[in-house]
């Protein structure tokens, strides 16, 4: 699976006037042979539905990236959920998606509603079986997978939005997977179809969710490799070093810092060029272009604006309609970085700049090596793979 990696995006509801919410979903095993995602719904809102979902899919997942086998890990927990007295279904229900190196992938679904698969946009069906497991029917699909398939799995909230007020009976499946052929983008990450789809749950509900609401999305994607270059490094004799490193990597360059620029414009023997400004944003500096570059851009300042970008695309992604339109160039970094690129080399001289020093501005010495452990850490979180060099 070398040529392909998995997008995960996720994103929940909490049912109105909670504030933990019932489902939990678990996120294991990012790497080039297994990546196992444990979707749980517990049974009610709050706190003991939190602590239930929680414990079963962390159970979940931590048996499966044990080595132990899908079926031992489902027939396990099957076995051990007790059954309520009262509503006679399990304290929570759960979904299991794995997706191997051979491009494969195999589901389990337990009292979930089903997963359904999206290629080149438009549904198809999964075949199924069903297994009985300590008296509870486990249904177990099994697929081959292309690049751009996504899956789709969700909480009863999803299905049950509008139930009672904008619809009678609720959002039901078939409307759910219609929805998403016709928002469906191949360019769409799985963190944008998610969100697309809990959108348009909150607005069925009116704002006011009925139920603890959770949508996944994993998407089968081919690798893009994006370099970014920022700052100098902190010896003068690795410049040349540090450039034939950058520029030998395969995949899309960023350049970002004007002492940068002007390094790598003299290392490619590329005028530096500065047009006028063209950005909405008076905020961020203006971009510049070389010869041979993606995008050249100012350093820590826009940096920084790309850094308050991912904590919000990692968390709530409210700002996704500045930074997805904007042609400055904080917006056109996020875009390479959170929608593009899926694995990252962040080249980072330590060289200190002067301007940083100035007691005038709100910038610290070491704002640099802050942002880039902080820009690096959010990446990972939303699913990148990141490597970074210090010069």
């Amino acid at each position: 699976m070398s040529r392909f990696c998995v997008d995960v995006g996720v994103k929940s509801l909490c049912k109105h006037g909670e504030t933990l919410c019932g489902d939990w979903v678990e996120v294991v095993g990012q790497d080039d042979q297994t990546l196992i995602l444990v979707l749980a719904d517990g049974l009610g809102s709050g706190v003991k539905a939190n602590i239930l979902s929680t414990l079963t899919a962390k159970i979940l997942s931590t048996m499966m990236l044990g080595g132990i086998g899908v079926e031992d890990c489902v027939r396990t927990m099957a076995a051990t959920l007790p059954v309520c007295d009262v509503r006679k279904v399990a304290y929570s229900t759960f979904t299991i998606i794995k997706v191997s190196g051979s491009m494969e992938a195999e589901i389990f679904q337990y009292d979930n509603p089903r997963v359904f698969l999206l290629r080149d946009g438009k549904n198809v069906p999964m075949n199924e079986t069903q297994e009985a497991v300590a008296g509870k029917t486990i249904v177990h699909s099994r697929v081959s997978l292309r690049e751009n398939d996504t899956f789709v799995a969700v909480s009863d909230g999803v299905i049950h939005a509008g139930v009672g007020t904008t619809l009678n009976f609720g959002w039901q499946l078939p409307e759910v997977i219609g929805f998403m052929e016709k928002v469906y983008r191949e360019e769409h990450t799985a963190k944008m179809l998610t969100s697309v789809l809990l959108e348009q749950c909150d607005m069925l509900y009116s704002g006011r969710p009925g139920d603890d609401t959770t949508a996944c999305t994993l998407k089968i994607r081919g690798r893009s490799p994006l370099n970014l270059l920022l700052g100098p490094p902190r010896d003068p004799e690795d410049d040349a070093r540090m450039l034939k490193l950058f520029f030998s990597k395969e995949g899309r360059r960023i350049v970002c810092g004007g002492t940068t620029s002007g390094l790598v414009a003299d290392f490619l023997g590329k005028p530096l060029e500065v047009g006028l400004p063209e950005y909405r944003d008076p905020k961020i500096p203006p971009t510049a272009k070389i010869e041979g570059v993606d995008l050249v851009t100012e350093g820590v300042i826009t940096i920084s604006r790309v850094l308050e970008y991912a904590r919000d695309f990692l968390g709530e992604n409210r700002l996704y309609m500045q930074w997805s339109r904007q042609q400055d160039g904080a917006s056109q970094i996020a875009r390479m970085l959170f929608e593009q690129a899926t694995d990252i080399n962040f080249f980072v001289g330590q060289a200190a700049n002067p301007a940083h020093q100035n007691p005038n501005l709100p910038i610290a010495f070491n704002i640099k090596m802050q942002l880039v452990e902080e820009l690096t850490g959010v990446l990972q979180k939303i699913g990148k793979r990141i490597k970074v060099s210090y010069f």
